[in-house]
C-alpha cells in the first residue's frame, strides 16, 4: 500500500524495489568511511524527499543503530505537519523520532537564522540522547550548486572545498556532521522515495529565485555542459587541497611565530596562501573572531607593504620582520 503525508503502511519494507540490496550495499561502504560499523548517529529527517531517502537507506543498511529528529521552524504553513508525517514513518518501522520545535528570528537574514537554529536544537538533542554525530541529506547536487556560489563570491580554496563529508558540527565542536549522500545524485535519492511508495513534503522555498542557491540550481539545470557530479569531484579534490594547506600553515605556526608578553611575532617564510592563514589564525586568538576572506587579504597587502592595520581587534604592524600583533585598544567612546 502507498504511504503519504497523511499515514504510512505499517510493515513496509524500508526500500521497496529489486535493487534494495545493492542500495543498502553502497549506502553501507559510504557510511562505513565516516563511522566505525555499529555505531550510532542522529539522522535529520525534514520530510523533504532527500533526508526522506537517507532515512530509507540508514533503515535498510543499519537498522536499529540511529535515531532520528524533525526541525519545525514555524516558517510556513504545513511545517508541523510535515514533521508529523516524519514521525509516522519512523512509528511504523519502530526508529525512535523527536519533533524539534525552534523559534527564529525574523530580523536579519533569515536562511542564516533558520541555520542556526536549527543546529542549536539538533546539537542539543544529540547531547540528550548520547548521539555522537549528525547525518544529513546534503548530496552531490547539493555540492556542485555551494561550489558555484562561492565561486561566484570570489572563495578561497577552503571555501570552494563546500561541503565536507565529515566536520564538527557548527556550534557544537564535540559532536559530528556527517554527510554520506554526497556521492549520490538528486534524482537517484527521489526515486528511491517513489519507489517506496512515500509522497515527500516539497518546501516552495526551494524554488523561490529570491534565494542565490535556487537561481544556482535553475542555472545548472539548463547547462548541459556542466556536470554537477564533476563539480562535486572537483569540490572534493579542493577538500584535499584545503588539507595540505592546513598541513603547512601548522608547520609554518610552529616554527615561525614567536610569543612576547603583549602578543605575537610572525616572522614570515612560507607563500601568500599559508601567510592568510596564519594571519587568520593569530586574529582568532588575540582578536574576536578568525576573519577571512577580502578582509583578511587586505590586512596581509598592508602588512607586506610596512604598514600597521587593524582587524578583528588585532593591530599588525608590518615592515621590517618579524611582524608583531597586539590586541588593539577599544575604541573611545565620544
Amino acid at each position: 500500500m502507498p504511504e503519504r503525508p497523511g499515514g504510512c503502511a505499517a510493515g513496509s519494507s524500508a526500500i521497496d524495489s529489486p535493487a534494495t540490496s545493492r542500495l543498502s550495499r553502497r549506502f553501507a561502504a559510504d557510511w562505513t568511511r565516516l563511522l566505525p560499523p555499529g555505531s550510532r548517529a542522529g539522522l535529520a529527517v525534514s520530510g523533504g524527499p532527500d533526508s526522506l531517502a537517507l532515512l530509507l537507506l540508514a533503515h535498510a543498511a543499519f537498522p536499529g543503530t540511529f535515531e532520528v529528529a524533525s526541525v519545525d521552524h514555524g516558517l510556513r504553513d504545513g511545517s508541523a505537519g510535515e514533521a508529523k508525517m516524519v514521525a509516522r514513518l519512523c512509528a511504523a518501522r519502530g526508529i525512535a523520532h523527536r519533533i524539534l520545535a525552534v523559534s527564529v528570528p525574523v530580523r536579519g537574514n533569515l536562511q542564516a537564522n533558520a541555520r542556526a537554529a536549527r543546529y542549536e536544537a539538533l546539537a542539543a538533542w544529540l547531547h540528550e540522547r548520547g548521539l555522537p554525530a549528525l547525518a544529513t541529506a546534503h548530496h552531490s547536487d547539493d555540492q556542485a550548486e555551494t561550489l558555484l556560489m562561492r565561486l561566484n563570491r570570489g572563495a578561497g580554496v577552503r571555501g570552494l572545498a563546500a561541503m565536507r563529508e565529515c566536520s564538527p558540527l557548527p556550534g557544537a565542536p564535540d559532536l559530528l556532521l556527517l554527510r554520506p549522500l554526497l556521492g549520490w545524485r538528486r534524482e537517484e535519492l527521489r526515486r528511491i522515495v517513489a519507489e517506496a511508495g512515500i509522497e515527500p513534503a516539497l518546501d516552495p522555498s526551494n524554488r523561490d529565485a529570491r534565494y542565490a542557491r535556487v537561481r544556482i540550481r535553475e542555472g545548472l539545470a539548463g547547462a548541459s555542459w556542466l556536470d554537477p557530479a564533476a563539480l562535486s569531484e572537483s569540490a572534493a579534490n579542493l577538500a584535499d587541497a584545503d588539507a595540505a594547506l592546513e598541513w603547512a600553515a601548522e608547520r609554518e605556526w610552529s616554527e615561525r611565530i614567536i610569543a612576547h608578553p603583549d602578543g605575537l611575532a610572525y616572522d614570515p617564510a612560507a607563500p601568500r596562501a599559508i601567510r592568510l592563514r596564519i594571519l587568520a589564525r593569530i586574529a582568532a586568538q588575540l582578536g574576536r573572531s578568525e576573519p577571512r576572506g577580502r578582509e583578511l587579504a587586505r590586512w596581509l597587502d598592508s602588512l607586506e607593504q610596512g604598514g600597521t592595520a587593524t582587524l578583528a581587534g588585532v593591530r599588525g604592524d608590518g615592515g621590517d620582520q618579524p611582524w608583531r600583533f597586539v590586541p588593539a585598544p577599544p575604541h573611545r567612546q565620544g
